[in-house]
């Protein structure tokens, strides 16, 4: 698609709180750079009530709670929605778990083994992109691809589960 046949509901830019990150291992951190470069590159995102995007976001977490800051792409401010973590603290706790036995896995476990627990973790991250995406129900529409690189983006803030 060329610059001028692309969507408007889609986000161009994607900021992390840093007061809201605290340092974790280097395969975070890639996961996290992974995650914001996919997000960037196709993404379906439309808040409620939108004049139309494209939007700029910047992510954080506030007293248990995970903010949307959402703003035009000239920085104006469009919306602000703050969601409880707590119906995602199980599955983000549960995928962190999987998460570090996978890393170890990669480093001294059989492919099958591998494998068997890269289907858990991706099993965790698609409970984890729906429940985000039910939780967005009329603040944000947002596809499936979205809500999984949305739902990493929150693990690499959400860290004190």
């Amino acid at each position: 698609m060329s610059g001028d046949d692309r969507p408007t509901a889609r986000l161009i830019d994607v900021e992390l709180d840093q007061a809201s990150i605290a340092p974790r291992g280097p395969d975070v951190e890639h996961e996290r750079r992974i995650a914001i470069f996919d997000l960037l590159e196709q993404n379906k995102f439309e808040p409620a009530g939108g004049a139309g995007g494209p939007y700029r976001l910047k992510l954080a977490i506030q007293e248990n709670r995970l903010v949307f800051d959402i703003k035009q792409e000239d920085g104006a401010a469009h919306a602000m929605h703050v969601l409880s973590l707590t119906p995602l603290k199980r599955v983000i706790r549960d995928y962190f778990v999987v998460c570090e036995t996978y890393y170890q896995a990669i480093r001294a476990a059989s492919p099958s083994q591998i494998e068997a627990i890269d289907m858990g973790r991706r099993g965790l991250h698609d409970e984890g992109s729906q429940l985000l995406a039910e939780r967005l129900t009329g603040k944000i529409d947002v596809d499936h691809d979205t809500a999984r690189r949305l739902f990493t983006l929150i693990c690499a803030l959400h860290i004190k589960v």
